[in-house]
């Protein structure tokens, strides 16, 4: 029993950032006074929808059966508000499930508005299909990877966004919240072990680095940070005093910081496979061993990056060749410039904690851990 205590031990804390997630966001749909329900379109009012271009506008109104809560069984009447953007716009038609949001008062409905499809089961069976594959795979380690990915989730969720939107200084919050997630991810995974500590100081020392780079080239580029999806209307929204450019900053930090990881666990482990199968290799072969590594991996995951961020704007590049669009005016145009200091930075924070790791690696690795600790005791 005691050998599957660690195990019970990681899914029980999985579980309970699960249900603190969900907890946390239901209590701040109920202090809006919002109840949000599932519900099904029964007949649809298409009259006082206007077709404009290839898209809608206008109010499309619905009679729903609603399928939860205290109102459940009720049939209501619903509006469902077309902006004319096909991006958030959804037309409905009879038989689909539906999330709507009702106002309610003295215990009845006194309207409702469509929120969009309901998504959530497939969503449900999808993540489903991930957390089967990483532990058929990966077995124990798998659960502890489940583990960090839902403690990323939850602080990020609960302490990241809510402090960007309280107007604290993005940087050091971005800052602080990554050299935990790298702690917990790391650790978590790799275990409080040589290769666990290689790997974290590895990773921090990239992330300052891709700080700066930011910081200096963000500058120079005059980016003021409302290329980001919805910035616009989050100002609008009542947040006015948010400073957009040190949130997009922010946010390149954290995306480069994830692949930083992840090329610093290859190359501590690879060096740990090293180290075990030849203990007395020498400090500098083992580092040597590490750059050779660290240089393979470089060369698919810089690839990686550029692929993963042009794929989010592929139908910009799309359009730029329908307009036939001069290389001058695409890499000027703000939207690509951000993308390109995006991808830019996160494959020189790559470039850099690959070495910068292995070297940490090296010296960890072939250190004895009595002189290491009279070693840092003297200093």
């Amino acid at each position: 029993m005691k050998k599957f205590m660690p195990v019970f031990f990681i899914i029980g804390l999985t579980l309970l950032l699960i249900g603190l997630l969900v907890i946390d966001n239901s209590e701040k749909i109920k202090s809006k006074n919002v109840l949000e329900v599932r519900a099904i379109v029964l007949e649809t009012d298409d009259s006082e929808m206007i077709k404009s271009g290839i898209s809608m506008i206008g109010n499309q109104f619905l009679v729903i059966r609603i399928l939860e809560g205290k109102y459940k069984g009720q049939k209501i009447n619903a509006v469902n508000h077309l902006m004319g953007k096909l991006q958030l716009d959804h037309y409905y038609k009879p038989g689909d499930k539906i999330v709507v949001a009702i106002t309610e008062k003295d215990n009845r409905v006194i309207g409702a508005k469509a929120i969009d499809l309901y998504r959530q089961n497939w969503e449900l069976v999808l993540f489903g299909f991930f957390v089967l594959c990483l532990i058929l795979y990966a077995g124990y380690t798998g659960l502890k990877a489940l583990f960090s990915f839902v403690a990323s989730l939850y602080i990020i969720w609960t302490f990241l966004i809510p402090g960007l939107l309280e107007g604290k200084d993005p940087l050091l919050l971005a800052l602080f919240v990554l050299i935990l997630l790298s702690a917990i991810i790391l650790f978590s995974v790799a275990g409080f072990t040589r290769k666990g500590l290689a790997a974290f100081l590895g990773t921090m020392c990239g992330l300052f680095v891709t700080i700066g780079i930011t910081i200096f080239f963000g500058n120079k580029l005059v980016l003021a940070g409302m290329t980001a999806p919805f910035a616009e209307t989050l100002l609008y929204s009542g947040h006015l005093g948010l400073n957009m450019k040190h949130i997009f900053y922010a946010a390149i930090i954290i995306g480069a910081s994830g692949a930083a990881m992840d090329i610093a666990i290859d190359i501590a482990a690879s060096m740990e496979e090293v180290k075990m199968k030849k203990p007395d290799i020498t400090v500098k072969e083992l580092i040597q061993s590490g750059f050779n590594v660290g240089r393979s991996v470089i060369g698919t995951m810089t690839t990686t990056l550029l692929l993963a961020y042009s794929g989010g704007y592929l139908t910009l590049l799309m359009l730029f060749m329908t307009k036939n669009t001069s290389f001058m005016r695409i890499v000027n145009f703000k939207l690509v410039a951000a993308e390109i200091l995006r991808t830019i930075t996160g494959s020189i924070g790559l470039v850099l904690v690959a070495p910068i790791t292995a070297i940490f690696a090296g010296w960890i690795y072939c250190m004895e851990p009595r002189k290491f600790f009279q070693k840092v005791m003297r200093k």
